[in-house]
C-alpha cells in the first residue's frame, strides 16, 4: 500500500500537499502540533501531534509508525516543517531562536531521512523523500542568515544522499515552492525593515497579488511525484511548471 507522511501538514503548503495526496487516494499522516481540522473526518487523513524540534520524540514516533505498517509498499516522506525565524541581522539574533531554526530546518529532516533510509532497507518498501527548500538557499538575503543557510545545507544534504544512492536506491529530491500566500509570508511582511531590508518588496508581493495559493503549489508537487520519472537529487522548482507571478 502507498502511504505518505507530511511534516507540518496542518497549514500552508503542507496542508495543501496533504489534501492533494488524499484526493489521489493516498493515505496521509500529518505530523504537526495542531492537525488539520478540515480533514479530520476523512478516513485517509491521520494526525500525529509531534514537536519536530524534539528529535528523540519525533524519531521515536517515526520508527514506531513505520514498524506498524505491515502493508507498506511505498512511502512518500514530505519534509515540510520549517521556520523563517529568526528574521534578524547577525549580532542581534536570539541564540535560542537560532538553535530552534537549525533543529527544525536542518537537523530534523536530515535525521528523519537517515532513519527512513535504514527502515526502508530493513522492511523493503520504496522510499521517496521530498525536502522543501527555498530560493533563500541560493543567495544571501539581509536578515535571513539562518533561514538561507539551513536551507542551503539541506539542499547539499539532499544532493549528497542522492549521490550515495545512485539511480537504483532510495529517491530524495528538493522542491522549491517560491513565494506563497501563507502564514510564513505574514511573518515576513510584519518584520521591521532594520531586521529584514526587503520587507517592503514582500509587502508589495501581497498588495500586487503576486503570491501563489498553496493549493496550486502543492498540486504541482503532487503531480511531479505521481506523474513524472523522478531524478534523484534534483531540485524541482515550481516556477518551471507555473507562469511567473513577477
Amino acid at each position: 500500500m502507498i502511504k505518505a507522511i507530511v511534516t507540518g501538514g496542518s497549514k500552508g503548503l503542507g496542508a495543501a500537499v496533504v489534501s492533494h495526496l488524499i484526493n489521489r487516494d493516498i493515505e496521509v499522516t500529518d505530523v504537526s502540533r495542531s492537525g488539520n481540522s478540515s480533514l479530520k473526518e476523512n478516513k485517509l487523513y491521520h494526525h500525529k501531534q509531534t514537536d519536530m524540534i524534539s528529535l528523540s520524540d519525533s524519531l521515536h514516533f517515526f520508527r514506531s509508525w513505520t514498524e506498524e505498517q505491515t502493508d507498506l509498499t511505498k512511502l512518500y516522506l514530505i519534509q515540510n516543517a520549517g521556520t523563517v525565524q529568526p528574521v534578524e541581522t547577525v549580532g542581534s539574533m536570539d541564540p535560542s531562536a537560532i538553535e530552534t531554526a537549525i533543529k527544525l530546518n536542518y537537523t530534523a529532516p536530515v535525521a528523519w531521512a537517515n532513519l527512513a533510509f535504514e527502515l526502508a532497507d530493513q522492511q523493503g518498501f520504496e522510499l521517496i523523500i521530498v525536502n522543501i527548500t527555498s530560493g533563500a538557499a541560493e543567495k544571501p538575503n539581509h536578515g535571513w542568515s539562518v533561514y538561507g543557510s539551513t536551507k542551503a545545507a539541506l539542499n547539499l544534504f539532499t544532493e549528497t544522499a542522492a549521490l550515495e544512492q545512485g539511480d537504483h536506491g532510495h529517491t530524495i529530491i528538493s522542491y522549491s515552492p517560491s513565494i506563497m500566500d501563507t502564514g510564513m509570508q505574514e511573518e515576513i511582511r510584519s518584520t521591521n525593515a532594520d531586521s529584514f531590508a526587503a520587507v517592503e518588496t514582500f509587502q508589495q508581493y501581497k498588495e500586487q497579488g503576486k503570491l501563489r495559493k498553496p493549493e496550486e503549489v502543492g498540486g504541482v508537487l503532487v503531480n511531479i511525484l505521481l506523474e513524472e520519472q523522478l531524478k534523484n537529487g534534483k531540485l524541482y522548482h515550481v516556477n518551471d511548471y507555473l507562469p511567473s507571478t513577477k
